[in-house]
């Protein structure tokens, strides 16, 4: 059976972006900046001729999937497991207060293992975006689809496919507006690219 091409779009900026842990905060949308990324990221994709595309709960995800949706023509369909990790307690708060917590250093250090408080461990992201992908193979088998999500949610999908351990997250990059692909057939996967821009 011929392989599903998956990719996997980080949405493009909002204003909070480098100062806030915005998580599943309500209403974080593009800012002027991410919309003209929007615009490069759907011109850049309607060369792959997507036969479906999917889209994160959150704004910012299904604002960057709706400009790509009127470019390529498509439906942008809302899938919950490609959702932003929950950050539990620390959602929305900024940076610089996390920054002298024990436990924030901790998860950056060790994220195969530690837990947001009250939230959503990286592996359990993983577990699901990952259970995603391969329905989303069954659905669209030979197909190329787009799927707008979260920097650690790409992260975490391309380590599985890897098989990095989460802890080397940070050894790899995944900017707003980014394009990394992977192929998915039966029985096995490969990472195609990481982290292509269009900014």
């Amino acid at each position: 059976m011929a392989s599903t091409l998956l990719w996997l779009v980080r949405h493009a900026t909002h204003t909070r972006l480098a100062s806030v842990l915005c998580g599943r905060m309500a209403d974080v949308g593009l800012d002027e900046a991410g919309h003209a990324q929007a615009a490069r990221l759907a011109d850049r994709l309607m060369r792959e001729s997507p036969r479906a595309l999917y889209a994160s709960p959150q704004r910012r995800a299904c604002e960057t999937a709706e400009v790509v949706a009127l470019r390529c023509g498509l439906p942008a369909a809302v899938a919950p497991d490609i959702d932003e990790i929950d950050f539990g307690d620390w959602t929305g708060l900024t940076f610089a207060t996390l920054h002298d917590d024990p436990l924030w250093q901790r998860w950056n250090d060790a994220r195969a293992t530690v837990r947001p408080p009250r939230g959503e461990s990286m592996a359990e992201a993983q577990d699901r975006v990952l259970r995603w992908a391969w329905c989303l193979r069954a659905r669209h088998p030979g197909g190329t689809v787009v799927a707008v999500s979260h920097a650690d949610v790409i992260k975490a999908a391309l380590a599985g496919i890897l098989g990095l351990s989460l802890d080397c997250h940070a050894r790899f990059e995944i900017a707003p507006a980014s394009i990394s692909a992977v192929a998915l057939w039966e029985g096995g996967a490969k990472v195609l690219q990481v982290n292509e821009t269009v900014a």
